[in-house]
């Protein structure tokens, strides 16, 4: 008799019916890949933590490691330490917005926020806006409480408000929970909303009774422009998320919600059953780095870094990739979006690009149910160095250019059907 083990699916009818709508994140499925050492990854938005200064670093664990163990080691409450709370007060004081530590909920991370959002406001069939394309991880964390998800267009401005506008007229005042936006250097497209449209997005969120979640993880990162004050600070009906994964440490796991006391209350409750209170010990270090650390060089240290990585990906798609093609010009952030002829399909593309050596992440990822962005994809600078990323567009434009001509070929030959290349 054979020992072999035999493993099958015995969940069969019994898990719920939300699950079987719910999509894997691209970028996790690639993550293995990327993590290849003959494979240049331009598919993850991960932060380069090689430029954290190991003092400060080692400063801030000793911290908790030292007098504070007792309480970095415990249980804490659900809205988290109270000296924490009180840096994230210090930290978004300098970007406009004034709120007191009641009026903090410490998060694991901003994508935990994400999910206790959802979880609050989103009944089964509920409508909820969102910028066309928009983060996966929101999709993800929206997609498992059943909305109706409705994505505006966004263009080198933020959020078309035009668009916005008219979606809103069709369904009528108080059909929308909430609109969720990432206004500053936008993932994935790179783009920043301007000062008119943050004003007019307030009015309209007035108007027809919505709630606004602006999710800002990389406002900090500006390399040029002018400075735009967040939505938050302009409204009361704005939930504001905010995580230190981009200008510190992703694997510490601490993010923050900052909304009316009403809405934190709520938040609170359910974070109690999702996972009791975040960790102290996380947050007794994150605390120590932003208090007792030159952490502002540190953060200089980042935005110089990827200033230039971000040349140098627009220089190396200037040279590599077909005139068809268009891309973004990010002014901070983490990400440029790249758009192709309509008839392209980024997701055919990308497993000929990884057998060359390099990733990213398909448009239609970024899209509720994939029903957009197939002929475009988002590319990250912040991971890999400058001559990295010119060696990876390089590799790319080459698939990319290749792959354009074989479609012009076919459908000139008549082999497939399709839009007609201009």
């Amino acid at each position: 008799m054979s020992s072999a083990h035999i493993t099958f699916d015995f969940t069969g009818d019994k898990v719920a019916d939300r699950v079987a709508k719910m999509r894997s994140s691209a970028v996790r499925d690639l993550f293995s890949a990327a993590t290849s050492s003959d494979v240049i990854s331009l598919s993850g938005g991960m932060p380069d933590v090689s430029l954290l200064p190991q003092e400060a670093i080692q400063k801030a664990v000793e911290a908790a490691c030292g007098d504070r163990r007792a309480l970095a080691l415990q249980y804490t409450s659900t809205d988290g330490l109270s000296g924490m709370r009180e840096v994230v007060c210090d930290l978004v004081r300098d970007l406009g917005i004034r709120c007191r530590p009641d009026d903090v909920i410490l998060t694991t991370g901003a994508q935990e926020a994400l999910d206790l959002v959802a979880k609050v406001f989103i009944n089964p069939g509920d409508t909820i806006i969102a910028e066309g394309p928009t983060y996966l991880g929101a999709l993800q964390a929206f997609s498992a409480y059943e909305p109706d998800i409705r994505c505006v267009p966004l263009d080198d401005e933020g959020l078309r408000m035009d668009l916005l506008e008219e979606e809103l007229k069709r369904l009528g005042k108080g059909a929308v929970k909430f609109l969720y936006t990432i206004p500053n250097f936008h993932n994935p497209a790179g783009v920043t909303m301007i000062a008119e449209r943050r004003a007019r997005l307030v009015e309209l969120a007035e108007e027809y009774d919505f709630l606004i979640v602006e999710d800002d993880p990389y406002g900090r990162l500006r390399f040029e422009g002018d400075y735009i004050m967040p939505l938050k600070a302009l409204s009361d009906k704005v939930i504001y998320l905010g995580t230190v994964s981009k200008v510190f440490a992703p694997g510490l796991r601490t993010g923050w919600i900052i909304a009316p006391k009403c809405v934190l209350a709520r938040i609170n409750l359910v974070k109690q059953g999702t996972d009791l209170c975040g960790s102290a010990f996380n947050m007794v270090v994150v605390e120590h780095y932003f208090r007792d650390t030159p952490w502002q060089e540190t953060l200089q240290s980042f935005i110089e870094t990827y200033r230039e990585r971000r040349d140098a990906m627009l220089e190396a798609l200037d040279e590599f990739f077909p005139p068809e093609a268009r891309w973004t010009h990010p002014e901070g952030g983490l990400f440029v979006w790249v758009t192709l002829p309509e008839y392209a399909d980024a997701g055919s593309i990308l497993s000929v690009a990884l057998e060359n050596g390099v990733t990213y992440t398909p448009g239609d990822s970024f899209y509720p149910n994939g029903a957009m962005g197939k002929n475009c994809m988002r590319l990250a600078f912040c991971f890999a160095s400058p001559d990295k990323i010119r060696e990876a567009i390089r590799r790319l434009g080459s698939v990319v250019n290749e792959r354009l001509g074989l479609y012009r070929a076919f459908l000139e030959a008549g082999a497939i059907r399709g839009p007609k290349p201009v």
